[in-house]
């Protein structure tokens, strides 16, 4: 399954903007360096996975995640690792942008 997620905010910059269009596909399958969109209690959000289930320091059953612009990244720095079960999917493309024309 596929799902089209919208960008909102810079804590992914300068990988992602702001307004930026991605397509996710559904999966459990997860790796490190993996850009996740994750459902939040208060949210979706798209964060970078550099923590798995199993590492020395992770919880059983979470990852470690982290926005690529540490000044504006609400992560979990903050709010700690997330729940496996709360893990959508991973961004497989980039679509556009609202600041980028969609060619074609």
């Amino acid at each position: 399954m596929i799902r089209i997620a919208v960008v909102d905010g810079s804590s992914m910059a300068p990988t992602l903007r702001d307004g930026d269009r991605v397509l996710v596909r559904r999966t459990r399958r997860v790796r490190r360096g993996d850009i996740t969109l994750i459902a939040m209690p208060a949210g979706w959000i798209l964060k970078r996975v550099t923590g798995l289930p199993g590492d020395a320091g992770v919880p059983p059953g979470t990852y470690h995640v982290l926005g690529d612009n540490a000044d504006a990244s609400i992560d979990s720095r903050e709010f700690g690792c997330v729940p496996a079960a709360w893990v959508y999917g991973v961004v497989v493309r980039l679509m556009a942008s609202s600041s980028k024309p969609v060619s074609g």
